[in-house]
């Protein structure tokens, strides 16, 4: 029982600090009998493609010369699969990189990469403890 507590005041939290918005609330009603790990598996895809992306971000914005089309590319795919997930902090975070990123500036880009990076690994913790302390409430409530 703890760990549903935890998991409630954890999920109300992300919701009350803005980390996460309704459309995650619609990734939980998807979840049914049929479809039991939906969200932890729609969760740890974000997680994995959102590395991939900061890793090819920081790359490309380490090069001689900016592709700033290619990085603009890169950040619109987060901000997508950040919408998708109701990642609301860093969606929000990748709409200011793309205003940068159109201003063409290395500088401004760098920094809001770091905004990036602080938002999505906060997000991925959480959503971590969020995975374990749902395997834990299952193995209490094996279905």
């Amino acid at each position: 029982m703890a760990a549903a507590n935890q998991l409630t005041a954890l999920l109300n939290n992300m919701f009350a600090t803005g980390l996460l918005d309704e459309q995650f609330q619609q990734l939980q009603l998807l979840q049914d009998p049929s479809a039991p790990d939906f969200v932890s598996e729609v969760v740890t895809l974000f997680c994995q493609d959102g590395e991939r992306i900061i890793a090819e971000l920081a790359k490309l914005l380490e090069k001689p010369t900016v592709d700033f089309d290619r990085v603009d590319a890169f950040v619109h795919q987060l901000k997508g699969s950040s919408a998708s997930v109701g990642a609301q902090r860093v969606k929000n975070t990748c709409i200011q990189f793309r205003e940068v990123c159109q201003q063409k500036s290395r500088d401004g880009c760098l920094k809001t990469l770091e905004s990036v990076k602080t938002e999505f690994y906060d997000l991925r913790g959480k959503f971590q403890t969020m995975l374990q302390l749902e395997r834990q409430v299952q193995g209490l409530y094996p279905k």
